[in-house]
Formats: C-alpha cells, structure tokens, sequence
C-alpha cells in the first residue's frame, strides 16, 4: 500500500500539482526505515546478491514472495499488481528520489507559492520530528553503492535547503563530517562526506537567487581547520603502496573524491573577499600536489591533479571566472600564484617534467596503428601551459638580471620536455612549438601567447630602464636569445598566420569568442607592433629566406577546424641566389613535389634575381584549402573583400607535342601591393611524363624588374587590414558583440606604417 503512495505522490510532484492531504501523511510517507534496509542490505550480501542492481523487480528472493515477475507487455499497466515485489531497498530509493526531487520543487520559482510552501512545511517536518538528517547519514555507511549514492545526494539537498531558507547549518551533518575528517586515515570511509560537501557547494554556485558570500561563509568557516589537516594527511600518504595501483579502489575513490572538492573550492573562492584557508591550500601547498604527480599513483588521479592545477593558474575553474583586475582587489591572490609559481618552478629544475609519464590514448579512430606521439596531448598542453603562466606570474613581479637567465633555462627544459614527446613534428624554429603543442585547444593557445608576450615585454622593459640606447650588437643578441629560447612574438605570431594559411576570418572568431584572451593578446601585439615595426620587418624577412628555403614540406595541421594540409605558396618562397635554388629544388624532388622556373627562349633558365621560386599545389586544390571557415559577408558586400590584392588563377590546357609529353595547369597570379606596384607570374609548359603529379612551381618576377617582393610581410598585413574591413563591416551593422572601437584604431595605425613603408 506505501508504495501505490509514493508512486501517486512522485506523479503529483513531477508535474506540480497541489498535494491534497496534510504535511504530517507526507512526512510519514517520506520517512525511511534505515534499520530494517541495512537488514536486508546485510542479508544480500551473504547471499552473494548484486547490491548495485537497480530498478523494479531487481530482488529475486522467491522465498519472500511467491509472486511472479510480469513480462515486458505487462508493465506499463502492472505498477499496482507489483506492489508485493517491492522490498525495502525499492522504497527508500523511491523516498530518497521523492526527497531530492521536492527539494528542487520548492526551490523553483516556476511552481505556485502555495505548493512551494506545503513542499518546505514538509522538508521541516521530516528535519525537526523525523530526524531523516541523522538516518540519511547512516545509509552513506552502507554497502549498497547506490542507495549510499542517492542518501548523499538528498542529505546534500536538505543541507543546502537549510542554509537557504533558515540561514542556518545543520548541526548533524556538520558534526558527522568533523568527525569523518578528523578520523582520517584510521578512518578510511570518507569519499561520501567528501562529496556530500562538494555537492552543498556546488548547489551555492549555481544558485543565482542567493547570496553567495555569507552562505559559503557559513558553510566552509566550521570546517576549514579540519579540512587543512584532511589536505596535509590525505595528500602526505605512502602512494607507492598498492592501494593507489588500481583507479578502482577505496584509497583512490577518496583521492578522486577530494580532487572534485578541491575543484569546487577555487571556483567558490571568488565569491569571498578574503579567502578562507581551505580556498588558498592548493596554491600555498602545492608542493604536496606535484609530490604526488611524480609518484607511482594511478595516471588517473596524475592527470587530475594536473588539471587541476592547470585551473589554479588560468584561475579559471568557474566559466565565467573573472579578469585579471582580482589581483588588484584581492592582495592573497596575487601571493598565491606566486607561492604556486614559485614552488612549481623550483620542481621543473629538479627534472620534475621528465618524471611524469604522459600515457598515451588507448584508443585511437581510422587504423590499427596509435599514432607516433603517443603522449597525452591534453596533459602536455596542461603540464606546458602551467609552466608558462608560472614563469608569467614570477617575472611580472620580480624581474631582474637574474631573472632573464631562470627564464631561458626552464624554457630549455620545456623545449626539451616538447622534443621528447613530440618526436613526429619536423620543427625547424623554436618559436614554431608554441603553435604546435597547442594547435587543438585555442583557449590554452592563446593563454600561452599572452604568457610569453608579457614576459618579452617585461624583460624589455627591464633592458630599457638600464640601458636608454643598446647598440645594433646588444639588440641583436638579445633578439637572438629570444629565438633560441621560443619566446619571440612576432615570430610566434607568424607562425599561427601561416597555419591558419592567413585566413582573417580564423582571428575574427576568436575576437567574437568569449572562451579564449585573444582579444587581449592581440591588443597587446598591435601596441607592441606599433614600436617595434623595423623587428616585425626583420622576422618576416627570415621567413622568406631561411623558413620558407628549408623548412620540410610536411602536412602540417593548422589549428582551427579545417585542418588544411596544404602550405601557402607564398610563406614557401626561395631566396635569389642559385646555390638556394639548387637547395630548394632538391628539397622538393624529395617529396615528390615538381619545380618549374621561368623560361627564357628555349627552355633557358631566367636569372636568379629576375625570378622567385615558389612551390604551390594544384590551383582548384589551393584555392579550395584557404576557403573561409565562416563567411561574415552578405552578397552585396562580398565584392569589397577583393580589392585588387587577391588571386586570380586560370587554368589552360598546355598544346601537347607528337611526342607523348604532356601539358600541366597553367596558374597565373597577379598581387598589387599599396603602392600599386604590380607583380605578375606566370607558369610555362613544362616537357614531362604522365605520372608527374600536378603541383607546379611558380616563377615570380616584378614587371619592372625590382627585387621579388617580401611575401610573408605581404600576407601578414593583408590578413590584419581583411581582419580590420571585417570588425568595420560588423560595427556598421550593429553586429559586433562589444565595442571594438580601440582595436580598429590599433589595426589602422598598424596598416598606415605598413603603407609608409
């Protein structure tokens, strides 16, 4: 007869209507007999019954009833014929649901105020005068998994229900969890009041009624000492015993559980002006967490802790985390990521990178071979940006002399750690690693860039203040240090163009984006490009003549969605000189690649300063590879985007000879700078077998016989003035999600020096 109730009143609950009968039949319904479930809990497990099966029907004793299970077409009419089925175990579970789920309905706006009231009238009752708190405690001990799940997560509810509508803590719940914490490690079973308090305060951060402040205040204030001690004991075990061998066992669960607490505990201390203990463990213990990464626990708890930490210094754990302006509003922040930094710095020294094994991906999609990495690429990334924002966080605050020579020997250290675990990638630049490591995680990308771009800018800086006026001996050296150490902006900056093959519409989503800083990165770039133009103009330079010259043609993946396999044309181009020339095409007969140069009379080559070579793929190919990822233009506007700058590719059929030879596809490309300079080049027949494939070699020369023109220099300020037209166009329709009125004034000022010069 209980059950037919429950079932009826879940139904009414469910859909909201009004419970007819008075609050004390409702707090009966709803009371649990703990004793006579532990009972039969007990009892099951000598009968080596499965404790964790759920649903209807999952208690088989024919002993107890003689009534037959009702087959599937019987079901969905049987609930009243089943009532005979259920055992204890079934009912409490239906309480413990009924239990969180009315919780939940007084707590929602969108049901009447008078049903709201009869909901809290009878979650007081079963507080005050059934005491369900104290037996909901009792069944977390229990071995039935699932019933010890479900009594955590409806004591998780009444608790939270009580800070919110009394303003009070339960006093049960509090005492069970000293108790619980306190007795660690004699006392191994803690996992379930280690969630209970991870789920109370999850419930405070979503609440968007309530006031934060005071509630976690309340909630976390009694705990925090006892909490200190969990952390320095939990975290200070023998983790080479084999209880943490196995992600499946009990020391583990706790280990697992206390992370998500610790998780829940950063996103929370952005609610407190003054951080509680509990809030700063992770930042001024760290030591403890990277102990521990570099100890012979399961990977799994590893790679936890190491995201973990990847949050302590993004800061970042809620989404909608704040700005970087919390340091200046709260002093314990900013001594914290320096106590993370610091300690975190200190193990990199002593070789700590190299003692945690990245495990690889057990299983990988389109073959029956893992690929050659076969490293965690998200705890690279993580371990990687960790070391980034600490480097960030201590030379932001101590930059000396000294400081700069730290620097450079732990992105030695990092660079190496890069080297060993991506031995597939054919780097050439130390610059180009920061592209590569992060290519498929744009936020972590572009939190690295602005990492390394604010130590460049400091250690700038700090040159300037102690020497006005370097000499060009002093400036190149420093430069050159910057190259060798992979912290040169304009050079990390040119390698993400050239892997997105400099499409502005790959930058535009990031601006629109609200997951990734690259509206600060980029803002602070512009500025420094501004100052530092003559150096911009240098690096892209090098690229033409030596990155272009003999970086290997490999199928390089670009960050964004695309994936593009194929190189620009025009980040590829050689230099002048014959012996290059000979370089190049050697390079490119090795890959299997054709080069073409111009031709002069009878297949004579043309001078090596009248021509350029380049390397570039089937025409319809190329141009099908640097397509739009998103296209922000409407029909009407989509003229504006040419201006005379893009290229136009024809393709002709080349006549053939008697001879069998055969014709290639002609690409003609036509670039008109500025300056209304205009460089043509054009492709001529070439006398080769059938099986040649169909990529080409372009000859470029300036019409009026000047030197070829800068191409990495060229695509790089094209893609920032196409970026600059298409934040105008948006602006101008009201379509641009904030006011970008400051970027467009950098992006302006940035293509007006690129026109002086």
């Amino acid at each position: 007869m209980k059950i037919s109730l429950l079932q009826q009143t879940y139904k009414d609950v469910l859909v909201g209507i009004p419970l007819a009968k008075e609050s004390h039949h409702y707090t009966s319904l709803l009371n649990l007999c703990v004793e006579q479930s532990l009972e039969r809990d007990e009892s099951s497990n000598r009968n080596h019954l499965p404790s964790t099966g759920g649903g209807i029907g999952s208690h088989q004793d024919t002993e107890v009833s003689g009534a037959v299970v009702p087959t599937t077409d019987d079901i969905t009419s049987s609930f009243a014929n089943m009532n005979s089925l259920f055992c204890p175990r079934e009912v409490m579970l239906l309480q413990l649901t009924l239990i969180k789920m009315m919780v939940a309905k007084a707590e929602s706006q969108e049901i009447e105020f008078t049903t709201r009231q009869k909901y809290c009238e009878i979650l007081v009752l079963l507080l005050k005068e059934a005491k369900i708190d104290s037996k909901l405690i009792c069944l977390l001990g229990s071995g039935d998994q699932l019933l010890s799940h479900m009594a955590s997560k409806s004591l998780a509810s009444l608790v939270y229900f009580q800070l919110k509508e009394e303003n009070t803590l339960n006093t049960t719940w509090l005492a069970f969890s000293l108790k619980t914490l306190s007795g660690f490690p004699v006392n191994t079973q803690v996992a379930e009041c280690l969630w209970t308090l991870t789920a109370i305060t999850k419930d405070i951060l979503t609440d968007e009624v309530l006031t934060k402040a005071g509630i976690l205040k309340k909630l976390l204030a009694p705990l925090d000492a006892v909490l200190e001690g969990f952390y320095n004991c939990i975290l200070f075990d023998h983790f080479d015993s084999h209880h943490y061998a196995s992600p499946f066992s009990g020391a583990t669960n706790n280990l697992i559980t206390f992370i998500d607490l610790l998780e829940t505990l950063l996103a929370s201390r952005v609610e407190l002006e003054l951080p509680l203990q509990c809030q700063r463990l992770m930042f001024l213990k760290v030591s403890y967490i990277l102990n521990l990464i570099s100890s012979s626990v399961h990977y799994l708890i590893k790679k936890k802790f190491i995201m973990l930490l990847k949050k302590c210094v993004l800061y970042k754990s809620r989404e909608d985390a704040r700005s970087a302006s919390l340091f200046s509003q709260n002093p314990s922040l900013r001594e914290d990521m320096l106590a993370l930094s610091n300690a975190a710095l200190q193990a990199l020294n002593f070789t700590w990178l190299n003692q945690i094994p990245l495990g690889g991906k057990t299983s990988y999609f389109g073959g029956s071979e893992p690929s050659q990495d076969a490293s965690d690429q998200t705890v690279l990334r993580a371990l990687s940006l960790v070391v980034l924002k600490a480097l960030e966080f201590k030379i932001q605050n101590s930059a000396t002399e000294a400081e700069i020579k730290d620097f450079q020997s732990s992105m030695s250290l990092l660079l190496s750690f890069w080297r060993k675990h991506l031995k597939s990638y054919p780097v050439g630049h130390d610059c180009e690693w920061l592209s590569l490591v992060f290519m498929e995680q744009d936020d972590d990308m572009w939190e690295a860039a602005k990492a390394l771009l604010l130590i460049y800018l400091k250690f700038s800086s700090l040159r300037h203040e102690v020497a006005d006026n370097s000499s060009q001996k002093e400036e190149e050296t420093w430069n050159s240090l910057t190259h060798a150490s992979g912290y040169n902006p304009h050079c990390i900056f040119l390698f993400f163009l050239e892997k997105i093959a400099f499409d502005s519409t790959v930058l535009l989503d990031f601006l629109i984006s609200s997951e990734t800083c690259f509206l600060e990165y980029l803002v602070r770039y512009l500025k420094l490009l501004q100052k530092d133009w003559n150096q911009f103009v240098d690096v892209c330079n090098r690229f033409d003549t030596q990155h272009g010259a003999f970086q290997s043609i490999s199928s390089v993946k670009p960050l964004h969605q695309e994936k593009q396999s194929s190189v620009t044309a025009e980040s590829l181009q050689n230099t002048c000189c014959e012996p290059e020339l000979q370089t190049l095409t050697s390079l490119a007969s090795s890959h299997n690649y054709l080069v073409f140069t111009t031709e002069q009379g009878d297949n004579e080559v043309a001078e090596s300063t009248q021509s350029t070579s380049l390397i570039c793929t089937d025409s319809t190919g190329m141009l099908g590879s640097l397509q739009s990822l998103v296209d922000y233009d409407s029909s009407e506007d989509s003229e504006l985007e040419l201006d005379g700058k893009e290229c136009l590719v024809n393709t002709k059929q080349v006549p053939l000879s008697n001879e069998g030879e055969t014709g290639i596809r002609g690409t003609g490309c036509s670039y008109a700078d500025d300056k209304g300079s205009i460089f043509k080049s054009q492709v001529l027949p070439l006398k080769q077998k059938a099986s040649n494939t169909s990529s080409c070699l372009t000859g470029m020369a300036s019409s009026d016989n000047i030197l070829p023109p800068r191409i990495m220099l060229y695509n790089s300020t094209k893609c920032l003035e196409e970026l600059q037209k298409a934040i105008s166009r948006l602006q101008n329709r009201n379509l641009f999600p904030y006011n970008p009125s400051a970027l467009l004034k950098l992006l302006n000022h940035v293509e007006k020096i690129s026109n002086m010069n």
